[in-house]
Protein backbone atom coordinates (compact mmCIF):
# COMPACT_ATOMS: atom_id res chain seq x y z
CA UNK A 1 0.00 0.00 0.00
CA UNK A 2 2.71 2.46 0.88
CA UNK A 3 4.41 1.90 -2.40
CA UNK A 4 1.17 2.58 -4.24
CA UNK A 5 0.51 5.73 -2.28
CA UNK A 6 3.91 7.07 -3.03
CA UNK A 7 3.43 6.50 -6.70
CA UNK A 8 0.09 8.30 -6.62
CA UNK A 9 1.51 11.32 -4.72
CA UNK A 10 4.54 11.76 -6.98
CA UNK A 11 4.43 14.83 -9.30
CA UNK A 12 3.30 14.14 -12.79
CA UNK A 13 6.09 13.77 -15.44
CA UNK A 14 8.72 12.78 -12.96
CA UNK A 15 10.03 9.31 -12.44
CA UNK A 16 10.62 7.94 -9.08
CA UNK A 17 14.31 8.23 -8.14
CA UNK A 18 15.98 4.85 -8.18
CA UNK A 19 18.52 3.70 -5.65
CA UNK A 20 22.09 3.15 -6.94
CA UNK A 21 23.42 -0.28 -6.51
CA UNK A 22 27.10 -0.60 -5.46
CA UNK A 23 29.29 -3.25 -6.99
CA UNK A 24 30.79 -5.07 -4.16
CA UNK A 25 33.59 -7.57 -4.65
CA UNK A 26 33.67 -10.51 -2.42
CA UNK A 27 36.06 -10.14 0.48
CA UNK A 28 38.28 -12.91 -0.79
CA UNK A 29 38.97 -11.14 -4.17
CA UNK A 30 39.99 -7.88 -2.49
CA UNK A 31 42.36 -9.75 -0.29
CA UNK A 32 43.99 -11.50 -3.24
CA UNK A 33 44.56 -8.24 -5.12
CA UNK A 34 46.23 -6.63 -2.09
CA UNK A 35 48.52 -9.63 -1.67
CA UNK A 36 49.62 -9.48 -5.32
CA UNK A 37 50.29 -5.74 -5.10
CA UNK A 38 52.33 -6.24 -1.94
CA UNK A 39 54.41 -8.98 -3.54
CA UNK A 40 55.20 -6.71 -6.51
CA UNK A 41 56.32 -3.85 -4.22
CA UNK A 42 58.50 -6.19 -2.12
CA UNK A 43 60.12 -7.68 -5.24
CA UNK A 44 60.89 -4.24 -6.75
CA UNK A 45 62.33 -2.94 -3.44
CA UNK A 46 64.52 -6.03 -3.07
CA UNK A 47 65.90 -5.67 -6.61
CA UNK A 48 66.72 -1.99 -6.03
CA UNK A 49 68.42 -2.68 -2.67
CA UNK A 50 70.47 -5.77 -3.52
CA UNK A 51 71.36 -5.07 -7.19
CA UNK A 52 74.64 -3.05 -7.35
CA UNK A 53 74.54 -2.22 -11.07
CA UNK A 54 74.66 1.63 -11.30
CA UNK A 55 73.41 1.42 -14.87
CA UNK A 56 70.47 -0.79 -14.04
CA UNK A 57 67.86 -0.53 -16.71
CA UNK A 58 70.32 0.87 -19.30
CA UNK A 59 70.91 -1.12 -22.50
CA UNK A 60 74.29 -2.87 -22.50
CA UNK A 61 76.49 -5.20 -24.53
CA UNK A 62 78.68 -7.90 -23.03
CA UNK A 63 82.04 -8.73 -24.66
CA UNK A 64 84.25 -11.70 -23.86
CA UNK A 65 87.84 -10.51 -23.26
CA UNK A 66 90.50 -13.18 -23.28
CA UNK A 67 93.92 -13.20 -21.68
CA UNK A 68 96.61 -11.34 -23.70
CA UNK A 69 98.83 -13.55 -25.83
CA UNK A 70 102.47 -13.94 -24.97
CA UNK A 71 103.47 -12.11 -28.12
CA UNK A 72 101.39 -9.10 -27.09
CA UNK A 73 103.45 -8.68 -23.92
CA UNK A 74 106.51 -8.08 -26.04
CA UNK A 75 105.14 -4.71 -27.12
CA UNK A 76 105.84 -2.95 -23.82
CA UNK A 77 109.29 -1.57 -24.66
CA UNK A 78 111.30 -0.64 -27.75
CA UNK A 79 115.07 -0.59 -28.24
CA UNK A 80 116.70 2.80 -28.56
CA UNK A 81 119.53 3.33 -31.02
CA UNK A 82 122.81 2.25 -29.50
CA UNK A 83 126.42 3.09 -30.13
CA UNK A 84 128.75 1.60 -32.68
CA UNK A 85 129.10 -2.15 -32.33
CA UNK A 86 125.92 -2.63 -30.32
CA UNK A 87 123.28 -2.70 -33.06
CA UNK A 88 123.03 -6.48 -33.10
CA UNK A 89 121.43 -6.57 -29.64
CA UNK A 90 117.67 -7.04 -29.92
CA UNK A 91 115.22 -5.97 -27.24
CA UNK A 92 111.45 -5.85 -26.97
CA UNK A 93 109.44 -3.16 -28.67
CA UNK A 94 106.44 -0.91 -28.13
CA UNK A 95 103.55 -0.02 -30.37
CA UNK A 96 104.57 2.54 -33.01
CA UNK A 97 104.10 6.22 -32.26
CA UNK A 98 104.15 9.08 -34.79
CA UNK A 99 107.60 10.35 -33.75
CA UNK A 100 109.07 7.04 -32.64
CA UNK A 101 111.98 5.42 -34.32
CA UNK A 102 111.56 1.95 -35.75
CA UNK A 103 108.03 2.51 -37.01
CA UNK A 104 107.13 -0.39 -39.32
CA UNK A 105 105.05 0.19 -42.42
CA UNK A 106 104.92 -0.46 -46.14
CA UNK A 107 105.14 2.54 -48.46
CA UNK A 108 104.20 2.49 -52.13
CA UNK A 109 106.75 4.30 -54.30
CA UNK A 110 105.57 5.38 -57.77
CA UNK A 111 108.05 5.65 -60.61
CA UNK A 112 107.54 9.12 -62.07
CA UNK A 113 108.79 7.98 -65.48
CA UNK A 114 106.93 4.72 -66.02
CA UNK A 115 104.15 4.93 -63.43
CA UNK A 116 105.17 1.54 -62.02
CA UNK A 117 104.35 1.01 -58.35
CA UNK A 118 106.78 -0.60 -55.89
CA UNK A 119 106.16 -1.50 -52.27
CA UNK A 120 109.01 -1.02 -49.81
CA UNK A 121 109.00 -1.96 -46.12
CA UNK A 122 110.44 0.84 -44.02
CA UNK A 123 111.43 0.85 -40.40
CA UNK A 124 109.96 -1.74 -38.12
CA UNK A 125 111.16 -3.17 -34.84
CA UNK A 126 111.65 -6.84 -35.54
CA UNK A 127 110.26 -9.20 -32.91
CA UNK A 128 113.45 -11.23 -33.04
CA UNK A 129 116.73 -11.44 -34.91
CA UNK A 130 115.42 -13.89 -37.49
CA UNK A 131 112.61 -11.49 -38.45
CA UNK A 132 115.07 -8.59 -38.68
CA UNK A 133 117.32 -10.66 -40.91
CA UNK A 134 114.45 -11.55 -43.21
CA UNK A 135 113.64 -7.85 -43.68
CA UNK A 136 117.25 -6.78 -44.30
CA UNK A 137 118.26 -5.96 -47.90
CA UNK A 138 120.75 -8.39 -49.46
CA UNK A 139 124.42 -7.50 -49.48
CA UNK A 140 125.56 -6.17 -52.86
CA UNK A 141 128.21 -7.96 -54.88
CA UNK A 142 131.67 -6.43 -55.06
CA UNK A 143 131.41 -5.04 -51.53
CA UNK A 144 134.18 -5.60 -48.99
CA UNK A 145 132.58 -7.74 -46.28
CA UNK A 146 135.12 -6.55 -43.71
CA UNK A 147 133.71 -3.03 -44.02
CA UNK A 148 130.24 -4.11 -42.89
CA UNK A 149 128.68 -4.86 -39.53
CA UNK A 150 125.25 -6.11 -38.54
CA UNK A 151 122.51 -3.83 -37.31
CA UNK A 152 118.92 -4.73 -36.56
CA UNK A 153 117.99 -3.32 -39.99
CA UNK A 154 120.77 -4.92 -42.03
CA UNK A 155 124.45 -4.40 -42.83
CA UNK A 156 125.91 -0.92 -42.32
CA UNK A 157 129.41 0.46 -43.04
CA UNK A 158 132.25 0.33 -40.56
CA UNK A 159 135.99 1.03 -40.44
CA UNK A 160 138.07 -2.17 -40.35
CA UNK A 161 141.80 -2.80 -40.43
CA UNK A 162 142.53 0.85 -41.07
CA UNK A 163 140.36 0.80 -44.21
CA UNK A 164 137.49 3.26 -44.63
CA UNK A 165 134.53 3.01 -47.01
CA UNK A 166 135.37 6.50 -48.32
CA UNK A 167 138.78 5.31 -49.50
CA UNK A 168 137.81 1.82 -50.66
CA UNK A 169 134.73 2.89 -52.67
CA UNK A 170 136.13 6.10 -54.17
CA UNK A 171 136.30 5.89 -57.97
CA UNK A 172 139.66 6.01 -59.70
CA UNK A 173 140.97 9.30 -61.07
CA UNK A 174 144.15 10.63 -62.62
CA UNK A 175 145.82 12.13 -59.54
CA UNK A 176 148.58 13.83 -61.52
CA UNK A 177 146.16 15.66 -63.79
CA UNK A 178 143.91 16.46 -60.86
CA UNK A 179 146.74 18.27 -59.12
CA UNK A 180 147.53 20.41 -62.18
CA UNK A 181 144.17 21.14 -63.82
CA UNK A 182 140.92 22.79 -62.71
CA UNK A 183 138.42 20.05 -61.92
CA UNK A 184 134.64 19.74 -61.83
CA UNK A 185 132.47 17.04 -60.29
CA UNK A 186 128.85 16.32 -61.13
CA UNK A 187 126.48 14.65 -58.67
CA UNK A 188 123.18 13.25 -60.00
CA UNK A 189 120.71 12.74 -57.13
CA UNK A 190 117.31 11.20 -56.53
CA UNK A 191 118.22 7.81 -57.99
CA UNK A 192 116.94 4.41 -56.93
CA UNK A 193 113.23 5.26 -57.23
CA UNK A 194 112.38 4.82 -60.89
CA UNK A 195 114.42 2.19 -62.68
CA UNK A 196 114.14 3.89 -66.08
CA UNK A 197 115.66 7.23 -65.13
CA UNK A 198 118.24 5.57 -62.89
CA UNK A 199 119.34 3.29 -65.72
CA UNK A 200 119.59 6.26 -68.07
CA UNK A 201 121.92 8.05 -65.66
CA UNK A 202 124.03 4.92 -65.19
CA UNK A 203 124.41 4.12 -68.88
CA UNK A 204 124.38 7.53 -70.59
CA UNK A 205 126.70 9.52 -68.31
CA UNK A 206 130.48 9.01 -68.10
CA UNK A 207 131.84 6.96 -65.15
CA UNK A 208 133.38 10.06 -63.57
CA UNK A 209 129.86 11.37 -62.78
CA UNK A 210 128.93 10.47 -59.20
CA UNK A 211 125.45 9.02 -58.59
CA UNK A 212 123.53 9.62 -55.35
CA UNK A 213 120.80 7.13 -54.40
CA UNK A 214 117.81 7.62 -52.13
CA UNK A 215 117.09 4.74 -49.72
CA UNK A 216 113.64 4.14 -51.22
CA UNK A 217 112.39 2.01 -54.09
CA UNK A 218 111.70 -1.72 -54.32
CA UNK A 219 115.39 -2.64 -54.60
CA UNK A 220 117.72 0.37 -54.66
CA UNK A 221 120.67 -1.89 -53.90
CA UNK A 222 120.36 -3.68 -57.22
CA UNK A 223 120.46 -0.41 -59.15
CA UNK A 224 123.37 0.83 -57.03
CA UNK A 225 125.16 -2.43 -57.77
CA UNK A 226 124.69 -1.83 -61.48
CA UNK A 227 126.04 1.71 -61.15
CA UNK A 228 129.19 0.44 -59.45
CA UNK A 229 129.60 -2.17 -62.17
CA UNK A 230 129.72 0.71 -64.67
CA UNK A 231 132.49 2.30 -62.52
CA UNK A 232 130.31 5.07 -61.12
CA UNK A 233 131.06 6.17 -57.60
CA UNK A 234 127.92 6.22 -55.42
CA UNK A 235 126.73 8.22 -52.41
CA UNK A 236 123.70 7.58 -50.20
CA UNK A 237 121.14 10.37 -49.76
CA UNK A 238 119.75 10.75 -46.23
CA UNK A 239 116.28 12.40 -46.09
CA UNK A 240 116.37 15.37 -43.71
CA UNK A 241 113.80 17.90 -42.52
CA UNK A 242 113.23 20.98 -44.71
CA UNK A 243 111.82 24.25 -43.36
CA UNK A 244 108.34 23.60 -44.74
CA UNK A 245 108.00 20.08 -43.34
CA UNK A 246 105.54 18.32 -43.39
CA UNK A 247 104.05 20.19 -46.37
CA UNK A 248 107.27 19.26 -48.12
CA UNK A 249 108.08 15.73 -46.97
CA UNK A 250 111.32 13.98 -48.05
CA UNK A 251 109.86 10.57 -47.27
CA UNK A 252 109.61 7.85 -44.60
CA UNK A 253 112.14 7.79 -41.76
CA UNK A 254 113.17 11.42 -42.38
CA UNK A 255 115.61 12.80 -39.81
CA UNK A 256 113.77 15.50 -37.81
CA UNK A 257 114.86 18.28 -35.48
CA UNK A 258 111.94 17.37 -33.20
CA UNK A 259 113.33 13.88 -32.51
CA UNK A 260 115.96 12.94 -29.97
CA UNK A 261 119.52 12.11 -31.02
CA UNK A 262 118.83 8.41 -30.39
CA UNK A 263 115.70 8.44 -32.52
CA UNK A 264 117.50 10.15 -35.42
CA UNK A 265 120.40 7.71 -35.06
CA UNK A 266 117.98 4.80 -35.30
CA UNK A 267 116.55 6.27 -38.50
CA UNK A 268 120.07 6.86 -39.84
CA UNK A 269 120.89 3.16 -39.34
CA UNK A 270 117.80 2.21 -41.32
CA UNK A 271 118.95 4.38 -44.23
CA UNK A 272 122.52 3.12 -44.06
CA UNK A 273 121.31 -0.49 -44.32
CA UNK A 274 119.37 -0.05 -47.58
CA UNK A 275 122.48 -0.62 -49.75
CA UNK A 276 126.25 -0.86 -49.52
CA UNK A 277 129.32 0.27 -51.42
CA UNK A 278 128.82 4.01 -51.03
CA UNK A 279 131.75 6.30 -50.27
CA UNK A 280 129.74 8.77 -48.24
CA UNK A 281 126.36 10.26 -47.45
CA UNK A 282 124.63 13.46 -48.51
CA UNK A 283 121.53 15.32 -47.45
CA UNK A 284 118.29 14.82 -49.34
CA UNK A 285 116.51 18.17 -48.84
CA UNK A 286 117.00 19.07 -45.14
CA UNK A 287 117.57 22.84 -45.06
CA UNK A 288 116.29 23.05 -41.45
CA UNK A 289 118.06 19.93 -40.23
CA UNK A 290 121.54 20.76 -41.57
CA UNK A 291 121.26 24.24 -40.00
CA UNK A 292 120.38 22.84 -36.53
CA UNK A 293 123.61 22.06 -34.71
CA UNK A 294 122.15 19.83 -31.99
CA UNK A 295 120.47 17.64 -34.62
CA UNK A 296 123.24 17.62 -37.24
CA UNK A 297 126.33 17.17 -35.07
CA UNK A 298 125.55 13.57 -34.01
CA UNK A 299 124.91 12.56 -37.63
CA UNK A 300 128.20 14.01 -38.86
CA UNK A 301 130.04 12.41 -35.94
CA UNK A 302 128.53 8.98 -36.64
CA UNK A 303 129.28 9.18 -40.38
CA UNK A 304 132.90 10.15 -39.65
CA UNK A 305 133.23 7.27 -37.17
CA UNK A 306 132.07 4.86 -39.84
CA UNK A 307 134.64 6.08 -42.35
CA UNK A 308 132.25 7.94 -44.65
CA UNK A 309 132.54 11.32 -46.34
CA UNK A 310 129.80 13.94 -46.23
CA UNK A 311 128.57 15.97 -49.17
CA UNK A 312 126.40 19.04 -48.52
CA UNK A 313 124.34 19.77 -51.63
CA UNK A 314 124.61 23.52 -50.92
CA UNK A 315 120.88 24.16 -50.67
CA UNK A 316 121.13 25.69 -47.18
CA UNK A 317 123.48 28.66 -46.69
CA UNK A 318 123.18 28.21 -42.90
CA UNK A 319 124.38 24.60 -42.89
CA UNK A 320 126.72 23.72 -40.02
CA UNK A 321 128.08 20.68 -41.90
CA UNK A 322 131.34 22.37 -43.10
CA UNK A 323 132.41 23.29 -39.57
CA UNK A 324 131.29 19.96 -38.09
CA UNK A 325 133.17 17.95 -40.73
CA UNK A 326 136.31 20.08 -40.39
CA UNK A 327 136.41 19.53 -36.62
CA UNK A 328 136.51 15.77 -37.25
CA UNK A 329 138.99 15.88 -40.18
CA UNK A 330 136.24 14.25 -42.23
CA UNK A 331 136.25 14.25 -46.06
CA UNK A 332 133.76 16.97 -47.04
CA UNK A 333 132.39 18.59 -50.16
CA UNK A 334 129.75 21.17 -50.94
CA UNK A 335 127.66 21.81 -54.03
CA UNK A 336 128.40 25.09 -55.81
CA UNK A 337 125.76 25.22 -58.56
CA UNK A 338 122.40 23.48 -58.98
CA UNK A 339 122.44 22.75 -62.69
CA UNK A 340 118.79 22.08 -63.53
CA UNK A 341 116.80 24.36 -61.25
CA UNK A 342 115.20 25.55 -64.49
CA UNK A 343 115.05 22.33 -66.53
CA UNK A 344 115.40 23.70 -70.04
CA UNK A 345 118.35 23.09 -72.40
CA UNK A 346 119.30 26.79 -72.50
CA UNK A 347 119.28 27.24 -68.69
CA UNK A 348 121.13 23.99 -68.09
CA UNK A 349 123.84 25.02 -70.56
CA UNK A 350 124.09 28.40 -68.83
CA UNK A 351 124.54 26.69 -65.43
CA UNK A 352 127.24 24.39 -66.83
CA UNK A 353 129.13 27.41 -68.17
CA UNK A 354 128.99 28.97 -64.69
CA UNK A 355 130.35 25.73 -63.25
CA UNK A 356 133.30 25.89 -65.65
CA UNK A 357 134.01 29.47 -64.64
CA UNK A 358 133.92 28.55 -60.95
CA UNK A 359 136.39 25.70 -61.54
CA UNK A 360 138.82 28.00 -63.33
CA UNK A 361 138.56 30.56 -60.56
CA UNK A 362 138.86 28.25 -57.53
CA UNK A 363 140.47 25.13 -58.99
CA UNK A 364 137.52 22.89 -58.07
CA UNK A 365 133.73 23.18 -58.45
CA UNK A 366 130.84 20.77 -57.86
CA UNK A 367 127.50 20.80 -59.67
CA UNK A 368 124.32 18.98 -58.66
CA UNK A 369 121.46 17.81 -60.87
CA UNK A 370 118.57 15.37 -61.06
CA UNK A 371 118.08 12.54 -63.53
CA UNK A 372 115.70 14.41 -65.84
CA UNK A 373 116.12 13.33 -69.47
CA UNK A 374 117.03 16.90 -70.49
CA UNK A 375 119.62 17.11 -67.70
CA UNK A 376 121.25 13.83 -68.65
CA UNK A 377 121.32 14.79 -72.33
CA UNK A 378 122.86 18.25 -71.79
CA UNK A 379 125.38 17.09 -69.17
CA UNK A 380 126.43 14.18 -71.39
CA UNK A 381 127.03 16.51 -74.32
CA UNK A 382 128.92 19.03 -72.16
CA UNK A 383 131.31 16.46 -70.69
CA UNK A 384 132.45 15.21 -74.11
CA UNK A 385 134.44 18.39 -74.86
CA UNK A 386 135.25 19.48 -71.32
CA UNK A 387 138.87 18.29 -71.36
CA UNK A 388 139.43 20.16 -74.63
CA UNK A 389 138.66 23.34 -72.71
CA UNK A 390 141.31 22.54 -70.11
CA UNK A 391 139.00 21.25 -67.34
CA UNK A 392 139.01 17.73 -65.90
CA UNK A 393 135.82 15.88 -64.94
CA UNK A 394 136.46 13.91 -61.74
CA UNK A 395 134.43 11.83 -59.24
CA UNK A 396 133.08 13.66 -56.20
CA UNK A 397 135.57 12.04 -53.81
CA UNK A 398 138.46 13.37 -55.90
CA UNK A 399 137.02 16.89 -55.81
CA UNK A 400 136.50 16.60 -52.04
CA UNK A 401 140.13 15.61 -51.48
CA UNK A 402 141.45 18.35 -53.77
CA UNK A 403 139.27 20.94 -52.06
CA UNK A 404 140.62 19.85 -48.68
CA UNK A 405 144.25 20.03 -49.78
CA UNK A 406 143.95 23.40 -51.55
Amino acid sequence: MTETADDLSAPLGQDKPRRKRRLRLPFTAMQMLAVLLGLFLVTFAGFAIFNKDPLGGEPMTRLAIGEPKATDKATEQKPAASDHGQEGKQETKEAPKPAASGEHKTVTIIDGSSGARHDVVIGGDAADKSEAASMAPPVMTGVDQKLLEKSRYGMIPVVAGGLKPFTVYAADADRAKTAKMPVVAIVIGGLGVGAAKTTDAIMKLPPAVTLAFTPYGSDPGKLAERARAQRHEIFLQIPMEPYDFPDNDPGPQTLLTSLSADQNMDRLYWHLSRMQGYAGITNFMGARFVATETAMQPIIREAAKRGLGFFDDGSSPRSIAPQAAASLAMPFGKGDIAIDVVPTPAEIDRALNKLEAAARERGVAVGTASALPVSIERIGTWTKTLSDRGILLVPLTTAMLKSKSS
